[in-house]
């Protein structure tokens, strides 16, 4: 039988996607479907003083005017706004609560009319006057106001006086600007309103419980009368953990009109969500002339909304990566009038580590070494945090196997040595690391006696291949082919399932489906071991296997006997199972991913135009499910780590607190001519430590070291540092 973990399997979604069959959240149709358009605030903080909607009402086809004077009733209590990914600290965003105004592009009504350029027009006609009060968006204004959050990473000795005495040191600030997801679907949900209020519900969401939990809660809604279903999502990375207002607005309207409503963001609109926070990440670093670390400083400052209080872990990676004598990392948070950040691909090591590896870079220089040798000199094989070695860490193999491929130790040392005709020609590398977390999951698996498997979870795929790691596990598990498993997901009525994110889903998902098989193989072995002059008798379940529609004796293939005809004998045309995947907490050993990055750049000397023309990218990740769809990710996150270097930002008007390049054409993003060769490798790495099939995930390591890496070649081929965030043209012309 063909084995499918661990090939390079295409995608079992794929024939859906491209042929254009898949179905997303705004393409579900009723009968009775009527459109919402939002209408946003054009201030940034203060209030409401009178939206006049007549005019809006009075266009033919506008069915109404949602706005918080006329709203359905909603949640009161903060705890009724409160998803599961939600900060602990604060009050959640409630859309169309009263007439406070947090941030500009607030929803502040929704136009509802029978179609929707009735309504995106009619939405141009309502009113709104305010009262604008003093307002701050700029973080750098702000940052001897942000206040310290509790971050669990240990003060080791006394870094301060260690840096002092240090005979090298290395100290400056790198800044990362506000950066946004812009998947190619825009935010959308479509609700259904069902006889006796019940909801079914299509949204763009990287968590259907999720958002169920939040619907129910925000309306006062039984669970059982709230279905939130995503069966394919455009793109999300991050942006789609928390639920997004347009879902709340959309069950809003269906529940006081008790019809179907389609709410959809425009791209502006989607610039008023989840976004990677501004951040200033101050590294100090102390060396004796062998390169050993003494001092290892870590300061981030990065921005947050008002009402709630994001972060993530920016501080704690040098402690994963690099042996220090002494180390103090602190995190602050700036509060803004802004919408609160969210999760972005890679969140927190993506920005963290941009500065620990730049200011590792800036150390090499000022120790004239190799970047390579420095951080070999600086391995560490515990986590110095916590004081504990690694489940597994094969960086050093990654430094390796990615530098013999890159051509590393051709590399000339000096800045601008390297040339390609008229460009400068430079080479950066950079250390990553991302965590490596397992969540519980539950899974359900069908067999039938024709050899059909179905493999349901509540879970999502937002591109990732779950779909796929799915459909191998089972397919592996269970001794049959690929085309007869059917992957069910995004739908809140499977089995449990948190939002998919954190890159723990196919290492948490395939443990749940492999405990379901074995509930199977044991119940197929019971039935087969009923059947006169059974070959399997006296066997358990462990010395028994599924393959090739049989179960098989492991030590004697022999013995074996077709499902179909145990299925027969025992009366059985279904075998259901449904298991759930826990992991114990293991305190005894730190869980990462680890990759090495290497990047070629090329810059016109006379106009400072940059090419990424190399990126080789060497990951350690545990057991690789796939190789296809893994190396995909590792290459998506590649190309959104050249964005993140050269080309993202948010620019905001602090005078109006409003974004001005909230669109895809002023909003730069890397595009196919920007985008050159990237080889992706992954390294061997055997952990049976972590999880019994030795999976880690592989979604936000791809993008973790990417900037750096380019920001260091960048210095390699100019001579010149750029410290903020994007590297731009402008910034190395300039004097």
């Amino acid at each position: 039988m063909t084995a499918h973990i661990g090939t390079a399997t295409s995608r079992v979604d794929g024939r859906a996607k491209v042929t254009g069959s898949a179905k997303y959240a705004a393409e579900f149709s009723a009968p009775d479907l009527a459109f919402g358009v939002v209408v946003s605030s054009t201030i940034p903080k203060g209030r409401i003083v009178s939206i006049d909607t007549s005019r809006a009402r009075a266009v033919d086809g506008v069915i109404d005017v949602l706005t918080h004077t006329n709203r359905v009733k909603i949640a009161d209590k903060d705890d009724g706004y409160r998803d599961e990914v939600a900060p602990e600290d604060g009050s959640p965003y409630r859309p169309l609560y009263d007439d406070r105004v947090h941030f500009n592009f607030q929803p502040v009504a929704l136009v509802v009319a029978e179609d929707e350029d009735t309504a995106r027009f009619a939405a141009t006609l309502v009113d709104v006057r305010y009262h604008t009060e003093d307002f701050a968006t700029d973080l750098h204004a702000k940052r001897e106001q942000a206040f310290k959050v509790d971050k669990p990473v240990k003060p080791r000795g006394d870094a301060t006086k260690a840096l002092a005495g240090a005979p090298v040191r290395h100290d400056a600030e790198y800044g990362v600007p506000i950066e946004y997801h812009n998947p190619m679907e825009l935010f959308g949900s479509t609700v259904l309103w069902k006889d006796g209020g019940k909801l079914v519900v299509y949204d763009k969401t990287q968590g259907v419980q999720n958002v169920q939990r939040y619907v129910c809660s925000v309306f006062d809604l039984k669970e059982h009368d709230v279905q939130v279903m995503s069966p394919f999502v455009g793109g999300a990375f991050g942006s789609g953990l928390r639920p997004q207002y347009q879902v709340a607005l959309a069950a809003m309207a269906a529940l006081k009109l008790r019809r179907a409503v389609r709410v959809v963001l425009s791209r502006a609109q989607m610039y008023a969500l989840c976004y990677r926070p501004a951040t200033i990440e101050r590294l100090a670093l102390g060396a004796s002339q062998d390169g050993a670390l003494t001092a290892l400083t870590h300061e981030a400052i990065a921005m947050t909304s008002q009402h709630e209080s994001f972060s993530r872990n920016d501080i704690g990676w040098g402690e994963v990566l690099y042996t220090s004598e002494t180390s103090r990392a602190t995190h602050r948070l700036a509060k803004l009038d802004v919408p609160t950040p969210g999760d972005m691909r890679g969140p927190g090591a993506a920005s963290g580590v941009y500065g620990l590896e730049c200011a590792m870079d800036e150390l090499a220089v000022a120790l004239k070494m190799d970047p390579l040798e420095l951080r070999l000199r600086c391995y560490s094989d515990r986590d110095q945090d916590k004081n504990l070695p690694f489940s597994s860490k094969r960086l050093k193999e990654c430094y390796q196997k990615g530098a013999d491929a890159f051509g590393w130790a051709k590399r000339s040392a000096e800045p601008r040595s390297m040339r390609d005709g008229r460009e400068l020609v430079g080479w950066g590398m950079a250390s990553a690391a991302w965590e490596a977390m397992q969540m519980p999951f539950a899974s359900r698996i069908v067999m039938t006696a024709n050899g059909h498997v179905e493999v349901a979870s509540a879970t999502s795929d937002i591109g990732t291949g779950t779909y796929t790691i799915m459909a191998q596990v089972a397919a592996d598990m269970l001794g049959v082919p690929l085309d007869s498993i059917t992957v069910k997901l995004g739908d809140s009525t499977l089995p449990k399932a948190p939002v998919e994110g954190g890159s723990w889903t196919a290492a948490s998902i395939s443990h749940a489906i492999v405990n379901a098989a074995d509930d199977i193989r044991a119940e197929l072995l019971t039935m087969a071991q009923a059947m006169p002059n059974s070959p399997l008798q006296g066997l358990t379940s462990d010395e028994v296997t599924l393959a090739d529609g049989a179960i098989v004796a492991i030590a004697d293939r022999s013995r074996s006997v077709a499902m179909s005809d145990v299925m027969r004998h025992g009366g059985k045309d279904r075998i259901e199972k449904e298991r759930g995947a826990d992991f114990e907490e293991d305190d005894k050993h730190a869980h990462n991913t680890h990759s090495a990055v290497f990047a070629e750049v090329k810059i016109d000397e006379e106009l400072g135009v940059i090419r990424v023309t190399r990126i080789v990218n060497a990951v350690a990740a545990g057991r690789i499910l796939n190789t296809k769809t893994a190396a995909s990710q590792i290459m998506g996150g590649v190309v959104m780590g050249i964005g993140m270097a050269l080309h993202e930002e948010a620019m905001i008007d602090h005078r109006f607190g409003r974004i001005m390049n909230a669109n895809v054409a002023e909003y730069h993003m890397p595009v196919n001519a920007d985008v050159h060769d990237i080889k992706v490798i992954f390294v061997e790495e055997e952990d049976r430590i972590i999880n019994k099939m030795g999976i880690k995930g592989v979604g936000e390591i791809g993008i973790v070291g990417v900037p750096a890496a380019i920001a260091n070649a960048v210095y390699h081929a100019t001579g010149k540092r750029v410290r903020d965030l994007p590297i731009t043209l402008d910034k190395l012309l300039v004097e």
